[in-house]
């Protein structure tokens, strides 16, 4: 499996090419506490980027739709005390000058990959595009996400798949590892895998994302929590400290094997 993706730079971290980087963070951003724990936490145990939910796109309206604008001060205090770049999903086109200089990357996520409006918006940013295969796209209308940004101007995208829906009801999604080795040999592009919504259970991420990393992903998109238990999102799929700590001690064995290293700082 080729590792020479065209690299895209991310504030300062580097997705693509020989490193494996690792993205990680809460799904949502909570609280200065929360993300401040969270941010020092990952980066102690080798994370290279910081991801966390500001605006959310809930099925149920009823659930916590994110901090919003409240959570940029928080994001940009935490950003400069631990020095990583990061990664937040967008919703829509209005946002986009707001986050500007909030986020290093926009992330599009996966209900979002047909929004093709919000592409051609997204094709003008000199920023990079994290941009989510949809949860019942296929390959191809994947691929023809991306050329709606190149098209557009922009050619700073960062794939991740992140999971399908299918007849599977034990777990949330089901996680393409095909789709990973396809875009390795089939596009340019960097790839990283999101083993969270991938699989929608804690317990099963770990072994996921070692997959992912096997198959040629070039990173992880991971969530962690302080505290899953008591996560205003997501919490049944994030990794707490110490699940988090044994992945990141797993992970470079199994990169040494495929003659690959992790990022470092």
């Amino acid at each position: 499996m080729k590792h020479n993706s065209k690299p895209v730079k991310v504030g300062s971290s580097i997705v693509g090419g020989s490193a494996f980087t690792i993205w990680a963070g809460p799904c949502s951003v909570e609280s200065l506490s929360q993300f401040r724990e969270t941010a020092s936490q990952v980066k102690k145990l080798g994370a290279t980027g910081l991801r966390g939910g500001l605006f959310k796109l809930r099925t149920d309206p009823t659930a916590f739709q994110g901090l919003g604008r409240e959570a940029f001060e928080i994001v940009k205090t935490v950003k400069s005390e631990v020095g990583l770049p990061f990664v937040s999903e967008i919703t829509d086109p209005r946002e986009i000058g707001d986050m500007l200089d909030v986020v290093d990357a926009f992330q599009v996520g996966s209900r979002n990959m047909h929004n093709y409006a919000l592409l051609k918006e997204l094709a003008g940013v000199d920023k990079p595009i994290l941009l989510k295969r949809g949860f019942s796209a296929t390959f191809k209308e994947w691929m023809l996400a991306a050329d709606y940004l190149i098209k557009g101007g922009n050619d700073q995208i960062i794939l991740c798949e992140r999971g399908i829906r299918t007849f599977e009801t034990a777990t949330r999604n089901t996680f393409d590892i095909n789709a990973i080795a396809m875009a390795k040999l089939e596009t340019p592009f960097p790839v990283l895998a999101d083993p969270s919504h991938g699989t929608g259970q804690a317990r099963l991420v770990p072994a996921v994302a070692l997959a992912a990393a096997a198959a040629g992903a070039d990173g992880l998109l991971i969530e962690v929590h302080p505290d899953p238990a008591h996560a205003l999102s997501d919490g049944y799929q994030s990794l707490d400290f110490p699940t988090f700590a044994k992945l990141m001690g797993q992970m470079p064995k199994l990169l040494h094997a495929l003659d690959r290293d992790m990022a470092a700082l």
